[in-house]
């Protein structure tokens, strides 16, 4: 098992005040933003954030919102921030389940186990034991429905041909299936309010076009403290695979915009990517 790293700081750590948090998040509950009868039969792509819920959780719920309209998915895939540098370049966990305030996260070992087998994939069960990134995103899949199954990832590099031959054999992997595709990042870091804007806004124009190299281009040359700059790599690439060519900005804010504070603000962005049929 997997035990929460950050229930009662990023988010409420019993699970009446972690459900009521979501619901006013989402200002809804499931079943009225969830159509039960319906299955995802394709893939989607998601970018979003991975910071408190008090700053970052109303635009992730935008981009949740958004997906599931679509159905209920087989099962999601998580692409995290490794913020601790244990492992590789992109890095699974071992297939065990995951706890959080609202219970038990089943891992898809059939998959995680064919991920694994991709380049440049190591196991490495320390990166995740008091990673964040991928956590947070939990209680709002277990909200809307329940116990979805899902791979965990953290990704590391930067690499524009690990990114390629990762997402290459990701799409072969989800191709025809109702999976997600999540990659969980942060923009910006620690600029005021105005320059994060600016240069999200210059990196968002690449993902939003699907252009993985002008992504990592513009993030250079800008230098952008983006923090998964490799798993958005990774979305935009499989999105581009798997013809997922509507890529829509749902949402975006900064911190500053909650806190008031805006000398040093960190960006947050919701991202889909789906068919155009």
């Amino acid at each position: 098992m997997r035990y929460p790293a950050v229930a009662g700081s990023f988010y409420p750590g019993t699970e009446e005040g972690l459900r009521e948090e979501i619901q006013r998040l989402f200002g809804a509950g499931p079943e009225e933003m969830v159509p039960r009868s319906e299955r995802l039969g394709v893939p989607l792509g998601l970018i979003l954030p991975h910071a408190g819920y008090i700053y970052s959780g109303a635009v992730a719920a935008q981009g949740f919102r958004a997906a599931a309209r679509y159905g209920v998915p087989e099962v999601v895939v998580i692409l995290g921030t490794n913020h601790t540098g244990y492992g590789g370049e992109i890095t699974v966990p071992d297939p065990e389940p995951w706890l959080t305030p609202l219970g038990e996260v089943p891992v898809a070992e059939e998959l995680l186990r064919e991920i694994e087998g991709l380049p440049g994939v190591v196991r490495d069960r320390r990166a995740f034991t008091r990673e964040h990134s991928v956590e947070v995103q939990l209680p709002f899949l277990q909200y809307l429905f329940g116990k979805v199954p899902f791979v965990p990832a953290v990704v590391l590099t930067q690499d524009r041909e690990t990114i390629e031959e990762f997402s290459a054999g990701l799409a072969k992997l989800v191709k025809g299936r109702g999976v997600w595709i999540v990659a969980s990042s942060d923009f910006t870091h620690y600029e005021p309010h105005q320059v994060a804007t600016e240069k999200d806004k210059a990196a968002l124009k690449e993902i939003l076009e699907l252009d993985l190299d002008g992504f990592l281009r513009v993030v250079e040359e800008h230098r952008i403290s983006i923090c998964g700059i490799g798993a958005i790599g990774i979305v935009v690439a499989a999105a581009r695979a798997l013809g997922l060519g509507h890529a829509e900005l749902l949402d975006y804010r900064t911190s500053g915009e909650v806190s008031g504070y805006t000398a040093e603000v960190v960006g947050y962005a919701a991202v889909l990517f789906r068919g155009t049929a």
